[in-house]
């Protein structure tokens, strides 16, 4: 090349394309569909099934307990990230968990089609919690692989986008798909085709690249590594161990005694699900990522001082220490790395994990009484206007933000998507006002015109349509930088745990803020809990600046998670 010529920079339509014709995007879309669909059936259309069956709603609760799989799932993913499965583990790293779990969904949904939910009510239940287990394990091990195998051609950004189509289209194809089936043919044979779905997703994904496992002695060699001079002192290593053991192991003890209440105790006797999360939920958020936290914060400030080192190599660990290295790398190693890396901007990434998507977080239980109560909208217009053009806005919304991703970077697609997620809720305050300069758009722009010309369609469901479609598509746009920026920001050595405990937090603001909205909503309305959470999400936008000025600093740890090696930290764009 002459001096002074300059390599042209491809342009982002062609960075898109190339993506797109990458087929670990189409294995993206695939596990994105798989990891959603159950999530639908099992928290949505499955409340239908025994609705239908005359199932009483007392008896109904104890299915609530499936939404505890996927609140609490980190509590064993470390177990995804650092155990390997006899014979499956050549399967790959991540493959060896999503196609089991795959093909266990599969079986569970046919199965489930054969049983009678009225006399055969305590196997169906057990199936269905069986299958949110599974269903929240393929979660862990996909969210890993997406980060695993992301590359310069199929970037990060453009799988974890792909990823959330595949999801929002599923609960499409699990909600209101699945009532229109099981409408003509029926429930069996309704989980019937959508466990065939799952069979074939999980025979497909054996064909889908993937991280070579490591042998056992590699995995050996990275435990023995602790014991090298310059490493933390064991007798500082498993009092720490110790503390998050316990903390977790109390969790987990919580867990399974809820959970074994509500299957065992009569309908009078047995224990709320929502007020369990209420009460337990950020106590368990605290024991398992708070207090867990602090103790890597404390172990990476003894490193960096160089207290508590090993002067020299100690004698290679044997029976029961060895056994404790394995799970001190597995558990508290995890968060060192990542506390240590961020430093104190890890009060920032909490921070914005926190604020990002609140509204999202908080809103939805409150969805439908707005809708039906408030503003008096029927259940079949909501239905149209939230699941299925409301769906399709999340999508547009979504290949909005891949582009954005693509053409500007993560942080100002960040900021955009955050700021338009943040000014949508002011549709809804217009809405909750009368709707004045709703109507006036959507009359100016002639959508209440084609929305009336079609049967069962008005002005007003145009209203509603125009607010959820704007508010979805700024969603999409959001939700699309949020996944690719949370992504970016873990260690591939470390992904499964991190990404899953960093995504948990969402828990721990939308079970303490539920309660707070629900009792301002009783006392100002709807009008002003907009207002405020308007404000929220502009104030989470600072947050993002800042963290978009960490990154541009030097050492500032901003990670592409699909350039970094092992633990490496590169700068991101």
């Amino acid at each position: 090349m002459a001096e002074g010529d300059t390599v042209k920079k491809p342009s982002s339509w062609r960075i898109l394309g190339q993506a797109l014709r990458d087929r670990k995007t189409g294995f993206m879309l695939l596990f994105g569909f798989a990891s959603g669909l159950p999530f639908a059936l099992f928290l949505g259309t499955l409340f239908a099934w025994l609705t239908e069956a005359e199932v009483d709603l007392e008896t109904m609760g104890v299915f609530s307990l499936i939404g505890l799989a996927y609140a609490f799932q980190f509590i064993w993913s470390p177990l995804i990230d650092k155990l390997d499965l006899p014979v499956l583990r050549r399967l790959g790293k991540r493959k060896q968990w999503i196609i089991p779990m795959q093909l266990l969904l599969g079986a569970i949904l046919v199965t489930m089609a054969v049983l009678d939910p009225r006399s055969q009510l305590g196997m169906f239940s057990l199936l269905a919690g069986i299958g949110a287990l599974a269903s929240a394990t393929q979660d862990i091990a996909i969210n890993a692989w997406r980060i695993d195998v992301a590359d310069e051609k199929a970037t990060l950004d453009i799988l974890s986008t792909v990823y959330q189509m595949g999801f929002r289209l599923s609960s499409l194809a699990g909600g209101a798909l699945a009532l229109i089936i099981a409408e003509r043919i029926g429930w069996p044979q309704t989980y019937v085709i959508m466990g065939g779905l799952l069979l074939a997703i999980g025979v497909a994904g054996l064909f889908a690249p993937d991280t070579e496992r490591g042998s056992s002695g590699e995995s050996d060699a990275e435990v023995r590594a602790l014991r090298r001079a310059g490493e933390l002192s064991p007798t500082v290593r498993y009092r720490a161990l110790a503390i998050v053991g316990l903390l977790w192991a109390g969790a987990i003890v919580v867990l399974l005694d809820f959970m074994i209440r509500s299957m065992t105790a009569l309908p009078e006797n047995r224990p709320d699900p929502t007020e369990f999360t209420l009460a337990w939920g950020p106590w368990i958020i605290i024991a398992t990522i708070v207090v867990p936290a602090l103790v890597a914060g404390w172990l990476a400030g003894q490193q960096r001082r160089g207290a508590n080192l090993l002067a020299e190599d100690a004698p290679a660990a044997t029976g029961a220490s060895f056994a404790l290295d394995h799970l001190y790398r597995a558990l508290v190693l995890p968060l060192v790395e990542f506390v240590g890396r961020m430093g104190w901007s890890l009060v920032l990434i909490l921070a914005l994990v926190l604020t990002y998507r609140i509204c999202d977080a908080i809103w939805g239980t409150f969805a439908y009484p707005f809708y039906l109560g408030e503003l008096q909208y029927t259940k079949d217009e909501v239905a149209f206007a939230s699941k299925f053009f409301g769906v399709g806005a999340i999508v547009l919304g979504l290949a909005l933000g891949g582009w954005l991703l693509t053409a500007l970077g993560r942080m100002p697609t960040l900021l955009i998507g955050g700021l338009l997620a943040a000014l949508t809720n002011l549709l809804y305050a217009d809405m909750a006002a009368g709707g004045r300069v709703i109507s006036a758009v959507a009359d100016g722009t002639g959508f209440s015109a084609l929305v009336s010309s079609f049967p069962g369609g008005s002005e007003k469901l145009a209203r509603l349509m125009v607010t959820i479609g704007g508010e979805n598509l700024a969603i999409g746009i959001a939700g699309a930088a949020f996944v690719a920026w949370l992504s970016s920001i873990v260690s591939k050595q470390f992904a499964a745990v991190q990404y899953a405990l960093l995504s948990s937090l969402t828990l721990l603001v939308g079970t303490l803020g539920r309660g707070a909205l629900g009792q301002m909503i009783e006392r100002q309305g709807f009008y002003d809990v907009f207002i405020l959470t308007t404000w929220i999400g502009v104030g989470a936008m600072v947050l993002v600046l800042a963290e978009w000025w960490r990154q541009t600093r030097p050492g500032g740890h901003g990670v592409v998670a699909a350039e970094a090696k092992d633990a490496a930290v590169v700068p991101a764009e």
